[in-house]
């Protein structure tokens, strides 16, 4: 397709205003509009043919294009003129995608060199699910700027928005590697474990219920034992899917926020030779691998985490803690990832907790509402922000008595802000068992 451009249109209108004045002016002066008129169309299409040929315009094959929900990706094509023809400078696109890629800008500018150019779109997925990638449009102009050549691409490519694997890889990387020197706790294999580990020369400092009498005895030594942390525990990562957690935060579902939570931690777990398992559920259980072990369970894991949907159901605590509870059956670790916003559904979740909690071990993993506490803390400079102020305030004080009802009940409470969810579930996990709690 050929359009005129603005400076051709504007050329236009301003040639046809003065053959107008100088038409009114003087009688003969009436063919100076269409003498004007057919020199720019003439001098469009000789700029047209200049432009290059929309047939010599191509699209190259596109590789597999891997995107991440919450993580920046970059989208290219790459385009070439064929032929020795005449090639413009530059050329200009525009990409149809749908919504759930989260595309950054929907046009671009790229110049021509060597006969090709790279066009760069950015990208950053909100939401996991099958998007696409439906039409792309290349316009470019000729020489003199008088003409627009256009030709549409129809795409037609399917992209998989999935977990953010690499990004909990490159969390791990960083937390579990030997040499680091900033980061969460490095896990260490010595604690308060139930495991004998070495005798080593009584310290000062050191827990006087850890001294081997009869071997300091023997060897005319105070000698204290060492014990290890225990492995082969259970580790269930129980998320909670229903409705609120779908709703974003910071860009991107409290639900993929606490996948890769889960995955870091489900990584940990494996590594430190304990099982990992995980408990999908919202009105009903939608996932339950069971416990895991080995750390090539973690590809298992991340294949089921990543089939989870968004859902329009209300959590049902009750049917997804029993179920649980039913089908574990030795002690274990429930890290349950949920969030309080329903005091009613709060107060049915507490009763099944309790029943849970008289064999297993209980760790419930939230994310701080910063919204709510800006609203609780802005200043009422109308009346409507004291109102806002009063509701914020109310519905944390709710969150707060379920954290505190939990704590005396013997579950641990991890609540953490939106970015720091991954590694401060870990500490917990680290010195859960450091303690020697699983």
């Amino acid at each position: 397709m050929i359009y005129p451009t603005p400076r051709a249109v504007i050329l236009m209108g301003a040639g046809a205003a003065v053959a107008l004045v100088v038409g009114v002016l003087t009688p003969s002066g009436w063919i100076l509009g269409p003498a004007w008129i057919a020199v720019l169309a003439l001098l469009l299409i000789l700029d047209a043919a200049r432009a290059g040929s929309r047939t010599a315009l191509r699209l190259a094959e596109m590789e597999p294009l891997p995107a991440a929900v919450g993580r920046t990706g970059t989208l290219a094509f790459e385009v070439e003129f064929a032929g020795d023809g005449p090639r413009p400078t530059a050329v200009k696109a525009a990409l149809a995608a749908e919504g759930r890629l989260g595309l950054a800008e929907e046009s671009t500018t790229a110049a021509v060199q060597a006969g090709g150019a790279r066009l760069v779109f950015d990208f950053r997925p909100e939401r996991r699910g099958l998007s696409s990638l439906e039409t792309l449009w290349v316009r470019w102009s000729g020489p003199l700027g008088l003409a627009f050549k256009q030709k549409v691409f129809d795409l037609g490519v399917a992209v998989p928005v999935l977990t953010d694997i690499q990004g909990v890889r490159d969390q791990a990387v960083k937390l579990f590697a030997r040499d680091a020197l900033f980061g969460a706790k490095a896990q260490v294999q010595l604690g308060e474990g139930s495991e004998f580990q070495a005798l080593s020369d009584y310290r000062p400092g050191m827990d006087r219920r850890a001294i081997d009498w009869k071997q300091s005895a023997r060897h005319a030594s105070l000698l204290a034992k060492e014990f290890r942390t225990e492995r082969n525990h259970n580790v269930i990562m129980a998320l909670d899917c229903g409705r609120t957690a779908s709703e974003p935060v910071d860009g991107m579902p409290r639900m993929d926020r606490f996948i890769h939570a889960a995955l870091l931690l489900s990584y940990a777990c494996l590594r430190s030779g304990d099982r990992a398992g995980l408990f999908a559920f919202d009105s009903e259980v939608r996932i339950d691998t069971g416990p895991l072990a080995g750390l090539n369970a973690i590809r298992t894991l991340q294949t089921l985490a990543a089939r989870i949907d968004y859902s329009t159901q209300e959590t049902n605590y009750t049917l997804a803690l029993s179920s649980l509870s039913g089908k574990l059956k030795r002690r274990s670790l429930v890290v349950v990832f949920t969030d309080f916003t329903d005091s009613t559904a709060a107060e049915l979740m507490i009763e099944s907790v309790g029943r849970l909690l008289r064999r297993h071990l209980i760790l419930f993993v939230m994310m701080r509402d910063e919204e709510l506490e800006s609203l609780a803390a802005a200043a009422p400079d109308e009346p409507e922000d004291v109102a806002r102020s009063v509701v914020a305030a109310g519905l944390l004080r709710e969150r707060n008595l379920v954290a505190t009802r939990l704590r005396r009940m013997g579950a641990h409470i991890v609540e953490a802000a939106h970015g720091q969810v991954g590694p401060d579930v870990l500490n917990a996990y680290l010195d859960l068992k450091r303690r020697d709690l699983l």
